[in-house]
């Protein structure tokens, strides 16, 4: 199955410029939507990138988009939703649960059939938060689509790489505050290297034995979140003291103060999908998995005597090589 034309769909986020890096580099000509095209100006320059403003969450105007294409990916994702209520908001319902749908509408529509599809490690529908609940419903739908398309789903623990939302963020934290209080400092994570993230994307487009598969994608280290703050901190020279409040009422209130934030770093749904520990077993790994562990890379971009040289090889990083 050879996959000449790809339809990009939230490929202008962080996972999305390296898997459309990683595409380029194969001769992949990628359409990426986006709403506005000025501001795309890094994956505008790559080779066989097609950046076009479009609603893809018009049935008529994604469909439309599908026309030519060999596969579609969906990375579209939000981690805050203002509107929050029972099951999930109307932003986490727009993204996670009603777009799948209308992708495997237009898909079925325009005759597309191979669909990659990014939901989130411990995502269900009885999940305890918002984010996992409505990342449940919409891995759901792209589930139920296997008899007609040929899906495979990934489920990736938390994604950490140059310019992700998650070491970054404890890094600028670390560096405006002498002393942090952490919510849930116990919670588990097994983070991922989006460069991992974006070669197994890639590398199962064109594999038949991925078709109706759900891989699982994490790094080969469990770490806990007061461990990988104070990682962070060490690397930029700023170690600080951490006051880990638990998950009780002083954690919820520090998230509610957060989440008025206008890029909040934590909300209370976050801590709520922190109930469950974003780990795997290694049962559902993709094939011939080996991750990057979290140190071979961190201090390539958080440490201020690595930063210089990392520059000059990033472009290599993410072509995966």
């Amino acid at each position: 199955m050879e996959i000449k034309n790809v339809l990009l769909l939230g490929g202008s986020g962080f996972v999305g410029g390296w898997i459309a890096s990683a595409l380029s580099d194969r001769g992949v000509r990628v359409t990426i939507p986006t709403r506005r095209r000025e501001n795309t100006k890094q994956l505008i320059m790559l080779p066989m990138i097609d950046m076009v403003e479009a609603n893809i969450h018009d049935p008529r105007a994604l469909a439309e988009l599908m026309q030519g294409q060999d596969a579609v990916i969906n990375l579209v994702g939000i981690l805050h939703d203002g509107d929050s209520r029972l099951p999930f908001g109307k932003g986490f319902a727009k993204a996670h649960a009603e777009l799948p749908k209308t992708i495997v509408g237009a898909m079925r529509q325009s005759g597309v059939k191979r669909l990659v599809h990014m939901s989130a490690l411990q995502a269900g529908v009885k999940a305890p938060s918002e984010y996992l609940r409505s990342k449940g419903e919409g891995e759901a739908a792209a589930r139920a689509a296997t008899g007609d398309l040929e899906v495979t789903i990934f489920r990736p623990s938390v994604i950490f790489g140059p310019d992700d939302a998650f070491l970054n963020t404890f890094a600028k934290l670390a560096r405006l505050f002498p002393v942090l209080p952490l919510a849930s400092g116990a919670a588990a994570f097994q983070p991922v290297f989006v460069g991992d993230v974006a070669n197994a994307f890639v590398d199962c487009l064109g594999k038949p034995a991925t078709f109706g598969q759900t891989y699982e994608l994490c790094g080969p280290k469990v770490y806990t979140l007061r461990e990988l703050v104070e990682y962070a901190a060490k690397l930029i020279e700023k170690p600080r003291r951490i006051i880990d409040l638990g998950t009780g009422g002083w954690a919820y209130l520090q998230a509610g103060v957060m989440w008025l934030l206008p890029n909040p770093p934590l909300s209370p749904d976050n801590l709520r999908s922190m109930e469950v520990d974003s780990v795997t077993n290694g049962s559902r790994d993709y094939p011939d998995w080996r991750p990057t562990p979290l140190e071979a890379v961190a201090p390539c971009y958080l440490s201020p005597n690595e930063l210089t040289q990392f520059r000059l090889d990033r472009y290599r990083f993410r072509a995966g090589r």
